[in-house]
């Protein structure tokens, strides 16, 4: 399967060479790799590829007036928008393609004014995908699987000389449809495809495909291609039970058919049954559980809960600083007036035979906003042998409603048990609830409590993800008997020691913490850490798992 996946891409890019425009393009999901690299220069067209930061800003994208050029020389001078040199858009970290440049390229491309646009989706996690918008515009989804096999972009054996004859961009309308449209339309419906796009694609790579071959006629497997390119990773549905196959004509009626005439009209379609079985096939593997089509970002977005930190788009307003206008910033046209002011009567002895306002590129000022960043739950959970005995279950419940939560408010989340001699990371950042569930699940318990170990850990990963603008939170949930020190010895006292200098590493980094001790009595040397963490200590010594998740809700909140 992992080889055939990657005949599937070079064929993609092969058709999408032919027709980039009218395929619209397609999503790369690939990490940054040599592999992927090779994806891209099998990516044949006249076109040149031009990348597109996702932090493009809209004079870049879409052109405009230049109002320092245009106020320095009294001209109108204008930027060229990023399509108005004919291009191929290579958009790497697609993933982080925020909703309004997704809008503004769909914008585009439903005026035909893109060539073509390559997604690079590097994302690590289910949930970060390209916007789903822009996902629909673009005919296939690439995602080989396994290594690169030696020969993947080889024309196959067998195939027409002229293959490797047809010029990109040719006009695949030349090809006539018949009734593929309608077959394609009827599939894209059996699998859950409600956009028209869909079959609209779907018969622009089967044009594309006759045309690959040589052909001038649709006939079946160009049908199987296009389907088989287009409609899997769009799916929302399996089928359960096959199509009922047509009834046959009547007899009169198939008497009447002129002898040696052919039915097909040059046209040779797939058995509808043939047709679902070619796309099942090829379904991911996570569609029964996830029904999400290819491309769909279930961030919705939402505010921060975090530390509050400066922006240009949103947010309690703050004076405005100086700045230049080729940035993704906006202008604040009463702060520059002001800044220019004071200067007009010098200016205009300087240039006498200029009229109007005299702006100088150090006179533009810029807004800003404060606004709320994204705040991480770092869940520090005990998984030792104290803990599995007493209330670990209970955890695990509490911190699932925790997780509940905080996918609702769009924060982020991270798990590391500590047990044994250290700890371990079983979950980076994410906003993956479901992900987040299945790893909590699988936390297995016993071992010492190496308490010292999960706050190192817990530290390293909050600044981390502080150096990426998020607000760490450390939550840690234990029984407070620390047994294994840092140097993953069995010393009690060294052990406590050792979590003492790390809550204290913690406090002195300025990193917000909270300690819940599960334990059947309140622990004061876990009490005597919170103090050292200028944690809120929170005993539960008869709680379930709703009761801590209410203790820890009151304690962020407050």
């Amino acid at each position: 399967m992992s080889a055939a996946s990657w005949h599937m891409a070079a064929l993609a890019l092969r058709l999408l060479a032919i027709d980039p425009a009218g395929l619209g393009g397609a999503v790369i999901r690939m990490r940054a790799s040599p592999d992927r690299d090779a994806v891209i220069a099998a990516f044949d067209s006249p076109l040149p590829l031009r990348k597109m930061p996702p932090t493009i800003s809209d004079e870049q994208l879409l052109g405009g007036i230049d109002l320092s050029a245009t106020l320095a020389s009294s001209q109108v001078i204008e930027n060229k928008g990023f399509f108005s040199t004919p291009c191929v858009a290579l958009i790497p970290m697609a993933e982080r393609c925020t909703p309004t440049l997704a809008a503004k390229l769909c914008n585009l491309m439903d005026q035909s004014l893109p060539q073509g646009i390559l997604a690079l989706d590097e994302g690590a996690e289910p949930d970060e995908a390209v916007p789903p918008a822009l996902a629909e515009r673009l005919a296939f989804h690439i995602e080989p699987e396994g290594r690169r096999p030696p020969d993947w972009n080889v024309v196959p054996a067998g195939t027409n000389s002229k293959t490797t004859s047809v010029p990109a961009g040719t006009d695949t309308k030349t090809v006539p449809i018949s009734d593929a449209l309608i077959q394609l339309t009827t599939l894209a419906a059996s699998f859950g495809i409600h956009s028209l796009r869909a079959p609209t694609l779907a018969l622009r790579a089967a044009r594309a495909h006759a045309l690959f071959h040589g052909r001038t006629t649709l006939t079946e497997p160009d049908i199987t291609a296009a389907a088989s390119l287009v409609y899997p990773h769009r799916a929302t549905l399996v089928p359960q039970e096959d199509a009922p196959a047509d009834p046959p004509p009547p007899e009169d009626q198939a008497q009447d058919e002129p002898e040696g005439q052919d039915q097909s009209d040059d046209l040779t379609l797939p058995d509808a049954d043939m047709l679902i079985e070619a796309v099942k096939a090829l379904l991911p593997p996570g569609l029964l559980h996830g029904l999400v089509p290819a491309g769909t970002n279930r961030n919705s977005g939402g505010a921060g809960a975090g530390q509050t930190r400066t922006g240009n788009r949103r947010g309690r307003p703050l004076p405005s600083r100086p700045g230049r206008l080729d940035s993704s910033a906006r202008i604040d046209l009463v702060a520059t007036l002001r800044a220019a002011a004071p200067w007009q009567p010098l200016r205009r002895q300087q240039q006498p035979n200029r009229v109007g306002l005299l702006i100088r590129p150090s006179d533009i000022r810029l807004k800003r906003y404060a606004e709320q960043s994204d705040r991480l739950l770092i869940f520090c959970v005990d998984a030792s042998g104290s803990a599995a005995m007493s209330r670990l279950g209970e955890a695990k419940g509490a911190i699932e409603l925790l997780l509940a939560d905080a996918y609702a408010s769009r924060d982020h989340v991270s798990l590391i048990a500590f047990r044994g001699t250290d700890a371990e990371i079983l979950l980076p950042p994410t906003r993956s609830l479901v992900q987040t569930k299945r790893r909590l699940s699988a936390l297995p318990g016993g071992g010492g409590t190496p308490l010292a170990s999960g706050l190192q850990n817990a530290l390293l990963l909050a600044q981390q993800s502080r150096s990426k603008g998020l607000t760490p939170t450390v939550i840690l949930i234990t029984d407070g008997r620390a047994n294994i020190a840092l140097d993953g010895s069995a010393n009690r006292a060294q052990a406590a020691t050792d979590a003492t200098q790390m809550a204290a590493a913690l406090r002195s980094a300025g990193i917000a913490s909270l300690v819940l001790d599960m334990s059947t009595r309140p622990q004061p040397a876990l009490q005597a850490l919170g103090a050292t963490l200028n944690a809120p200590y929170v005993p539960l010594p008869r709680a379930n798992a709703e009761r801590l998740t209410n203790a820890v809700t009151a304690a962020l909140d407050g």
